[in-house]
């Protein structure tokens, strides 16, 4: 397994909210945590990152132990995070946007550029010189998506990858993750679009409470749906 995610508790200040995550993610596998609002999926992003300590647990990454890492370690081992709310860069255009996260640490030779993100990405073509704060949602989405893929990451990470996107748009992101599924690039998604995610995704997860409660593939998801759809309703 490229990713080893064992036991986890994380939080804020003294409130615990993770209290038992454990995952695997492997390679060129596209993993997803499901879960409604409040459960951990962002806390459990945020301690893999090294935006928050964990308190306990382990994380592996291709044997190497993350937890205690800072953010800046974890990125450079090859994590790419597409965060929730997009958080571009607003006074910067769409190109600089790209050009400040362009990295190839490990020489890859078919590597992440500006030009392969406007092709991925063909409306960001026409907004390269615009402001970021002034694109669309949907618009500024593709943006953090090739902000993250320029850093040529091992394992890209989406936290709420369509969330408040018109539909259009939302068939936009989930055509762009199956092409990099296509090209073996490693993804863990965050999403409720349960009926889209089936054919994209290979591993679910559903967290509750700050643990995972129900694991399996696609298959299993339509087999257990009711138990899947149950824990997702509010």
């Amino acid at each position: 397994m490229m990713l080893k995610v064992r036991n986890l508790t994380s939080g804020y200040d003294k409130s615990r909210i993770l209290f038992d995550m454990s995952f695997d993610v492997g390679a060129g596998e596209v993993v997803c945590l499901l879960g409604r609002n409040g459960m951990g999926k962002t806390t459990t992003v945020r301690t893999l990152m090294g935006l928050l300590p964990a308190w306990d647990g382990t994380v592996e990454f291709d044997g190497q132990r993350l937890d205690g890492l800072s953010a800046a370690r974890v990125a450079r081992l090859g994590f790419g995070l597409v965060p929730e709310g997009r958080q571009v860069f607003p006074n910067l255009t769409v190109h600089e946007n790209l050009k400040v996260a362009a990295a190839n640490r490990r020489n890859e030779t078919e590597a992440w550029t500006a030009d392969r993100v406007y092709e991925l990405f063909p409306a960001l073509l026409e907004r390269t010189g615009s402001y970021a704060n002034l694109l669309s949602g949907g618009e500024q989405q593709m943006l953090a998506i090739g902000r993250a893929l320029m850093t040529n990451p091992r394992l890209l990470i989406l936290d709420e990858a369509t969330e408040g996107l018109a539909p259009v748009v939302r068939d936009q992101i989930w055509s762009c993750l199956a092409r990099l599924r296509g090209l073996g690039q490693s993804i863990v998604v965050i999403d409720k679009h349960l009926k889209r995610l089936l054919s994209l995704v290979d591993t679910f997860y559903v967290v509750e409470k700050g643990r995972v409660v129900w694991s399996g593939n696609a298959q299993r998801v339509q087999q257990d749906e009711a138990i899947v759809k149950g824990y997702l309703s509010v």
